[in-house]
């Protein structure tokens, strides 16, 4: 059944977050041969619409705002709610990040259609569209389809694949007029606390810091490898609560959920809250001075050993292979 399929494009600093064409590639699987559109909210956004396009978008359509600049639940869904009425369409795909997570369940109320949240995985199955989705905090997985109405889900960064970018793929860019009005919310400003560098949620290497770290210098060995890697740095949370580093970078069931190609958890014991929020990375590294360590049960590869020396090593070794490669 060929569908058409709206993609929200997330834009932030100017540019695309990659969720935005990992959405794309859910929303093809969705549409089953149907049309995929791109959607872009913002100001000065239109001329991103190309580079949905590149990623597999059918056409793009942009709403541009003053009061669009910074997002709000009110305004985005006002703007996101007229192109569902003008498009009519039978599905719309969201990244699943902070904007995602606020922004979804908004639409699928107003639309009184359900939503599946944080999915991992789509594809056709018995003639039905079936979202898999980690549930217990990653334990354990489910299959949900959407039997009636509009198809609403957000997609979890980093576990559905990209189409390949064709820079000779074309398609049409359309602006439409939307009346934006009785905001109960207005950003004055962002304050950033974030660490500069590879997004934390989208990156495909992280390197993460535990108590085992010990100070706020201790997390220097990790920052040097990640930027090697290039990658981003984490935390736990007792790291956080620690002050050694900010709670921008913790990672786990009160924090950032992130599933990287590679995750390097560095001194970090594996309480079942971190484990929430990482277990699901596709290769997983330990360095931990204690053998019994719980991380060491669900990491693929385990360093028995001290991290002030483990990590150097490690760092030396990279910056061999990037020399040689």
């Amino acid at each position: 059944m060929a569908r058409k399929v709206l993609v929200l494009g997330e834009v932030r600093d100017g540019s695309l977050r990659n969720v935005s064409f990992e959405a794309i590639g859910a929303a093809k699987t969705v549409a089953e041969g149907g049309e995929v559109v791109g959607v872009l909210i913002g100001t000065s956004v239109s001329g991103l619409g190309n580079e949905l396009i590149q990623y597999g978008a059918d056409k793009v359509v942009v709403v541009e705002d003053e009061k669009l600049a910074q997002y709000t639940s009110d305004g985005f869904s006002q703007a996101l709610s007229a192109v569902i009425d003008s498009e009519d369409p039978e599905g719309l795909i969201i990244g699943h990040t902070s904007l995602g997570k606020d922004l979804a369940p908004k639409i699928a109320a107003k639309l009184n259609s359900g939503l599946i949240s944080d999915a991992t995985g789509v594809e056709e199955a018995g003639g039905n569209i079936v979202f898999t989705r980690p549930i217990y905090s990653g334990k354990a997985f489910e299959k949900k389809i959407v039997s009636d109405g509009i198809i609403i889900a957000t997609v979890r960064p980093n576990n559905i694949a990209p189409l390949e970018k064709d820079e000779s793929r074309s398609g049409e860019v359309s602006a439409i007029s939307v009346e934006i009005k009785d905001l109960r919310t207005i950003i004055k400003e962002v304050v950033r606390k974030a660490t500069e560098g590879v997004d934390l949620s989208e990156a495909k290497v992280i390197v993460s810091g535990g108590r085992g770290v010990k100070s706020e210098e201790g997390f220097e060995p990790l920052k040097e490898l990640a930027q090697v890697l290039g990658g981003a740095v984490g935390a736990s949370r007792g790291a956080c609560d620690a002050e050694y580093c900010d709670y921008s970078l913790q990672i786990g069931q009160t924090g950032k959920v992130v599933t990287p190609d590679l995750y390097i958890a560095c001194g970090i014991s594996g309480a079942i809250q971190h484990l929430a929020g990482m277990s699901n990375s596709k290769v997983i590294v330990a360095i931990n001075k204690d053998p019994e360590a719980n991380i060491f049960k669900v990491a693929d590869y385990g360093i028995v050993g001290d991290l002030f020396e483990v990590v150097p090593m490690l760092t030396e070794e990279f910056k061999k292979l990037k020399v040689n490669a």
